[in-house]
């Protein structure tokens, strides 16, 4: 199961220095929930190597400015900490694999 990401632990997680994904998301979305399912299987497939989850953007917003996140879904992918890639709208699992292989 994907991580759930929210202001009180997604910085202490992206500073841990381990590959972190972050799908930026909300309820309403569809594009989201087409992407979602994708998101989940990914984050077993990845268990133990990268920590993949979901930050919903009606419930935090912290890091929606930070970050220039001006469309949803937008995954960011962080290694040591730091911004190393992003996408924005709908793909594929082949395409975020491949992003996360990356961090790897």
């Amino acid at each position: 199961m994907a991580f759930i990401f929210d202001d009180t632990n997604v910085r202490q997680e992206i500073e841990s220095g381990k590959p972190v994904v972050i799908d930026f998301w909300a309820q309403w979305c569809g594009p989201c929930k087409h992407i979602s399912p994708i998101v989940e299987e990914l984050a077993q497939e990845y268990e133990g190597k990268v920590l993949i989850g979901k930050y919903d953007v009606d419930e935090g917003a912290d890091l929606l400015a930070e970050y220039n996140i001006r469309n949803i879904p937008t995954i960011l992918f962080f290694k040591d900490g730091k911004l190393f890639d992003r996408h924005v709208g709908s793909t594929t699992k082949e395409i975020l694999a491949e992003k996360i292989n990356a961090l790897l």
